[in-house]
């Protein structure tokens, strides 16, 4: 290996964080071209994890280590939303469980990689590709040991597992939840509420907090969110609610 191949290691060497992934692109700005690249693989300074991403043989890649490298190499704008994002806050330590779905949202436009899908990131991922909400609202930085990433504040989650409801996630289990979310931020709650494509999700959570009886409503000028007309199914043999519209399972009412 000559002088500026050694340098190049180096600078890698640097740069790289334990648990990431290093995107082909990415290293290329750093001065690896992909015949180097290649190069550094034979050597065992790089391992593969599909063409063109590679990592660290000191450490295996997280799912937590390529939304990293896929938001800050790639700049992608995705995030962990909904049920993961309330579980990495402590809101939902009651429902976790091992092997749990990892949600991961995206705007519909803006397909994830297939390799990240596809592959074992020791979690199985659940792309949500939706527009019902702008994907700059409600992101926040969250914090593990060695590096951060951007994921969904607790406002936007529990909108985006109403959004789930109740294909993919249980209604009645969305309002376990919003039962525990006592100390969210009604100006970040009005912004995203008057930005809700979904006329679902933003009945659903109207009636949720109303039932929950959180003190933070009464602070959400509702003359601004629009919740539009005529009824919405969302459970079949379920009771009907007349001040949103909504048909709800009857195992939500009787709570």
């Amino acid at each position: 290996m000559n002088t500026n191949n050694k340098e190049i290691l180096k600078t890698i060497l640097q740069q790289v964080i334990p648990g990431t992934i290093l995107l082909a692109k990415y290293l290329e700005k750093l001065g690896a071209s992909r015949d180097l690249q290649q190069y550094y693989k034979r050597s065992g300074w790089l391992y593969s994890l599909a063409p063109g991403v590679f990592f660290m043989p000191q450490a295996k890649p997280t799912w937590q280590g390529a939304i990293y490298a896929l938001q800050n190499q790639a700049g992608l704008q995705i995030h962990p939303g909904g049920l993961t994002a309330l579980s990495l806050q402590g809101f939902a330590h009651y429902i976790r469980q091992d092997n749990e779905l990892i949600y991961i949202f995206s705007q519909i436009n803006k397909k994830l990689p297939k390799w990240f899908v596809n592959r074992d990131l020791q979690q199985n991922l659940q792309a949500c590709y939706t527009n019902f909400l702008p994907d700059y609202l409600g992101i926040i930085e969250f914090k593990f040991s060695n590096f951060s990433i951007k994921i969904a504040s607790a406002e936007r989650a529990i909108l985006e597992c109403l959004f789930l409801a109740p294909e993919k996630m249980d209604i009645v289990e969305c309002y376990h939840l919003m039962e525990g979310l006592v100390n969210l931020r009604p100006d970040v709650l009005q912004t995203l509420l008057e930005n809700c494509k979904s006329i679902k999700v933003k009945r659903l959570f109207l009636f949720m907090a109303n039932k929950a009886k959180h003190s933070w409503l009464k602070y959400l000028d509702l003359t601004k969110i629009d919740i539009g007309k005529g009824d919405r199914l969302l459970a079949k043999n379920g009771v009907y609610d007349k001040n949103y519209q909504i048909t709800i399972p009857k195992e939500l009412r009787d709570l």
